[in-house]
């Protein structure tokens, strides 16, 4: 048996979920706290399932890197401004890449253990707003002494206890599984081409809601300001996908000699924010609505940290051995797409069915916005569950560090 923890839900349903759009590094949200995003798709999901604020009993908030000073209130003021009772508390949660499934697996636990109800799940991250950051310089400054101010997102892309960077990981993964440079730029042009058609489709936008300059406001307390930077008068589509077929990323030069990985194979640097409401089957009666899904499952594995990429695959072989569901049955798995190589040995090493991975695209064309990425996986694997008709969906990441997460999603209304 796979090594690792994993649960299973009886009475866990995600009543609805909505995403911001996801802007490249540098775009609209350039500006824009992460908590001002998750305010706006928490407000938004509450609308959207028609829940009042005043029914919420818990919210729980991810955000990896401080968007803003006060970053230390990200899921507090994201309750608070949404409306959310005073006296509800709010917790933050981080799993680094994984931190958005964490959300829905500590909504799931809350629910199990019956101390909330009605649980608000918010993943924002300003790939943009990472810091340039010291540690060195609380007693001042020395003549002569080095000045420690580094890139705090480029910094955090290396595994200081195997020493090795995340791209390196994807290499290692590559060379294990025997993936080419030809392999990987394949994967990447159909993630894209896949984005650029489910967005010509208006797929995504389901689960993306607009956003302008907008204040929000709680009486009592200092209004908040979203605004976006630029010209930018509204942001309410995916910025990155575009046309990429392999002979164009095919020209792009490898991050190390003689490897397989490049800017275009690897996950996009996009900001955004994503929620979702989770409750029980009294809740989904009190709402008077459909569901959007079941959470049926949780996992989550360690990997060897030179090899975390692969997480994905030993985190969903024990979901669905926790579960009693069979490989074969999951009709849409959302994967995310950290390197190309990554995912693709993930699906190597699963034997999957490329028809049935990542159908509308991945994190290469999308972005990775590391807390939001796992609550829009989930939100976007359970909408294509109920516009096929499918009953299993699992939605995974790998886990900077070396770990693996994975949640198994039934669609309540299938036919098959």
């Amino acid at each position: 048996m796979t090594r690792g923890q994993s649960q299973t839900f009886d009475d866990v349903f995600i009543l609805d979920g909505v995403r911001t759009p996801m802007v490249d590094y540098m775009g609209a949200f350039a500006d824009a706290n992460p908590i001002d995003l998750g305010i706006k798709v928490a407000r938004e999901v509450l609308v959207r399932t028609g829940v009042s604020a005043q029914a919420v009993d818990s919210v729980i908030a991810g955000n990896m890197a401080p968007g803003g000073f006060d970053q230390f209130y990200v899921p507090r003021h994201i309750g608070l401004y949404a409306g959310v009772p005073v006296e509800v508390p709010a917790l933050m949660t981080q799993r680094i890449c994984g931190t958005g499934f964490e959300l829905f697996r500590q909504a799931g636990e809350q629910l199990a253990a019956g101390i909330a109800s009605q649980v608000l799940v918010v993943g924002t991250e300003s790939m943009t707003r990472n810091p340039i950051a010291a540690f060195d310089h609380r007693g001042g400054f020395r003549l002569g002494a080095p000045i420690g101010f580094k890139d705090y997102m480029w910094e955090a892309l290396t595994d200081p206890a195997a020493d090795i960077s995340m791209i390196r990981t994807a290499e290692n993964l590559a060379q294990r599984y025997g993936l080419t440079r030809e392999d990987v730029d394949a994967f990447a042009a159909r993630s894209f081409e896949r984005a650029v058609a489910a967005q010509a489709a208006g797929w995504f936008d389901g689960e993306i809601v607009p956003v302008a300059n907008e204040d929000f406001e709680r009486e009592g307390y200092r209004a908040r300001r979203l605004r976006l930077s630029g010209k930018s008068a509204v942001a309410d589509k995916d910025t990155h996908p575009r046309p990429t077929p392999p002979e164009v990323l095919a020209k792009l030069r490898t991050v190390f000699k003689d490897g397989v990985q490049t800017g275009g194979n690897s996950s996009a640097l996009t900001d955004a924010a994503a929620a979702a409401l989770v409750t029980n089957g009294a809740g989904v009666k009190a709402a008077g609505k459909a569901p959007l899904a079941r959470l049926v499952a949780a996992a989550v594995v360690g990997v060897p940290p030179e090899i975390m990429g692969i997480g994905p695959a030993p985190a969903i072989r024990l979901l669905l051995e926790r579960a009693g569901v069979a490989l074969g049955d999951v009709a849409r798995f959302e994967i995310n797409e950290a390197q190309g190589a990554q995912a693709l040995a993930v699906a190597r090493e699963l034997q999957l069915d490329q028809d049935r991975l990542n159908v509308h695209g991945g994190a290469i064309a999308l972005g990775h916005p590391l807390a939001a990425t796992g609550v829009r996986l989930t939100i976007t694997c359970a909408r294509q569950l109920r516009d096929i008709g499918a009953r299993w969906g699992v939605a995974s990441a790998c886990i900077g560090g070396g770990q693996g997460i994975a949640l198994l999603l039934e669609n309540p209304a299938a036919t098959h």
